[in-house]
């Protein structure tokens, strides 16, 4: 029978002792809001209440068109009834994913209030004026950076960056408000599911999903 050693860290705990005790608040379905949308609305306002940092980013879970998995952190710039909306370089390796496969994953992982909540579905452009808003709102060092980064593509050292945004910074001195690149603006995930993790005593934790089927919305609840 093989043996496996657990390196000890500096600290004196091991992975496998790691474990936090979810004793927070209960979640039932007389818990919910009456639609997705406000529930999430109301769990991101507790989690900006709770001085969580960066409340709004979410995990962007992503398949290439082998199926290779790729996830990384995004931050969600627009919550409505159609859905949650980031923005990013069209370029990018996550935009390529989205317009070959179509659909995507996102997750708020609030660790500190014992929540998640995760999102799955089709995903579809940002309309132009919806991007040239979001856009406007920018500090100009992030539109100077969107113009200058070749998001995800590989480059030789930090110097090539630095020096491609010098570029940029020339070719917009004198202009006041700079356009939005015609690679960049905004992607919507239109979800089928939003589920709602609550953590609680015991890993019994509450898991309740808003689902849609045909055509409308419906909520479940998951075993743990």
């Amino acid at each position: 029978m093989a043996e496996f050693a657990t390196e000890q860290s500096e600290t004196g705990v091991t992975l496998p002792g790691m474990r936090v005790s979810y004793e927070g608040a209960s979640l039932d379905v007389g818990d919910l809001a009456g639609t997705w949308t406000e529930q999430l609305q109301r769990w991101l306002d507790d989690a900006v209440t709770a001085g969580i940092a960066e409340p709004n980013a979410m995990v962007l879970a992503t398949a290439d068109d082998n199926g290779m998995p790729h996830s990384r952190t995004v931050l969600c710039k627009g919550l409505d009834e159609r859905g949650i909306s980031f923005y990013t370089n069209y370029t990018s390796a996550k935009s390529h994913h989205i317009i070959d496969v179509r659909y995507a994953s996102v997750t708020f992982p609030w660790y500190a209030l014992h929540r998640q909540v995760n999102l799955r579905g089709e995903v579809e452009k940002v309309g132009p004026a919806e991007t040239a808003e979001y856009w406007a709102s920018r500090p100009r060092g992030s539109q100077l950076g969107a113009w200058a980064s070749p998001q995800s593509g590989v480059v030789p050292d930090r110097r090539t960056l630095e020096s491609a945004l010098q570029v940029i910074e020339r070719r917009f001195a004198d202009t006041e408000e700079i356009p939005p690149p015609p690679h960049w603006g905004g992607w919507r995930i239109r979800p089928e599911t939003v589920e709602f993790w609550q953590g609680r005593e015991n890993r019994m934790h509450d898991r309740l999903r808003y689902v849609r089927r045909d055509g409308e919305w419906r909520i479940e609840r998951l075993a743990p």
